[in-house]
């Protein structure tokens, strides 16, 4: 049985992590969040994938290659254009042998779930439940069948929705090459869904559990979730007068030096340095070749490979980037004074804790204050003592 993962989209409601990276490539306990799903997949007993590439292709294709270090197989096809589901489904066409699994690589799932569809007689969706189902297709099933799918509706009959997650067999191509353009301009998997609705033989398959990683929060709440089923693991070096709580995983190279105070669950990459007299508290993620200094503390955070949070300084709820350097006192916040949700760019978290979304190579000043809800594009650069507020775009200089 083959495994078809729709990885081709650029995922612009994560800019600007996703500048020089496709979205299913942003990290999530600091692995890409398809190798959670891949492995999940594996665990389920497929090994056979074929990956829809596109935007980003060649980061998907060389951190993954062939498969073999992750004992499956690997086979790539290419969408031209972003031209929606429909046609993404489509480029795995000549692949497909039989029965096959086929899911959004922007999600995470559970093996166990993943059994459960794949012994479900095709075709089958993949369903979950949501307090904002107005933001995903909302389901109706009468028995075991969907009844109805409606995108994003402004008044929900359910708190049901699509999963982006479905059990096909090979005729579901020939009802793709049939879907027409819709009216946002691409040819959408979800028309020819409805051809199967229709005649009443879509199977819903309820999810244990789903985690859709659409927003950057979203990786937050992943990254926690992920974090929790660690086990404490030391590659590295850790001095005397460290003192670790809960689950710590540390990689190799990494020097964890005197006076640093880790709350778990926390992973830190390789060749990171972490100290002295750091404070890194729990659900938070530090990928390779980072400098967490002094008396710099860390709380439910994604740091990508490469930056330097060097001396004196908060980060809260937030995403880094890669490559970025943070001056001496810079500090972002995460709380708003009335404790009211963060809205970023205009959209609500719906989390009362976010701090901000920087991209790769930012730099900062000393004493740089950053608010929360902030979004900062890559390659921006700020004065010592600004104040960050709101949404600056890729290479923004702030003096």
């Amino acid at each position: 049985m083959e495994c078809v993962v729709l990885a081709a989209g650029e995922g612009k409601r994560m800019r600007p992590l996703t500048a020089q990276r496709p979205k299913v490539m942003l990290p999530v306990a600091n692995r890409p969040m398809m190798e959670h799903l891949v492995l999940a997949v594996k665990v389920s007993g497929i090994t056979d994938f074929i990956f829809i590439v596109g935007y980003g292709e060649r980061e998907v294709r060389s951190y993954f290659g062939d498969g073999t270090q992750w004992g499956i197989r690997i086979r790539y096809a290419r969408q031209r254009q972003q031209a929606g589901t429909a046609d993404a489904l489509l480029a795995a066409r000549d692949f497909i042998t039989g029965p096959f699994l086929a899911l959004n690589g922007d999600m995470i799932l559970t093996s166990a779930d993943i059994t459960r569809m794949i012994r479900t007689p095709a075709p089958a969706m993949g369903t979950s439940t949501t307090d904002h189902p107005g933001d995903f297709g909302v389901v109706l099933v009468d028995g075991d069948a969907v009844s109805s799918l409606e995108e994003k509706s402004e008044h929900p009959k359910s708190n049901m929705i699509n999963a982006g997650a479905y059990f096909f067999s090979p005729e579901i191509f020939d009802l793709l090459e049939k879907v027409e353009l819709s009216s946002r301009g691409e040819f959408e998997l979800t028309d020819a869904l409805a051809v199967l609705i229709n005649e009443h033989r879509l199977r819903a398959v309820p999810l244990s559990t789903w985690m859709d990683l659409g927003y950057p929060w979203d990786l937050l709440d992943a990254n926690a979730a992920l974090l929790g089923s660690i086990d404490t693991k030391n590659e590295g070096t850790i001095e005397e007068g460290v003192y670790l709580s809960g689950p710590v995983m540390v990689g190799k190279g990494s020097v964890i030096k005197a006076g640093t105070y880790i709350e778990g669950p926390c992973i830190i990459g390789k060749n990171c340095k972490i100290g002295p007299h750091a404070y890194i508290r729990g659900a938070t993620s530090i990928g390779d070749e980072c400098h967490i200094g002094h008396a710099t503390e860390l709380k439910n955070s994604i740091v990508l490979p490469g930056t330097k949070i060097p001396h004196f300084n908060y980060v809260g709820d937030s995403v880094i980037g890669s490559g970025c350097n943070f001056g001496a006192g810079t500090k972002i916040a995460n709380l708003r004074h009335d404790h009211g949700p963060v809205k970023v760019a205009g959209t609500d978290t719906r989390h009362t804790k976010f701090g901000a979304v920087v991209g790769d190579n930012v730099r900062f000043g000393i004493n740089c204050s950053v608010n929360v809800g902030s979004v900062i594009g890559s390659g921006a650069h700020f004065a010592p003592g600004a104040y960050i507020d709101g949404k600056f775009g890729e290479n923004s200089k702030v003096r």
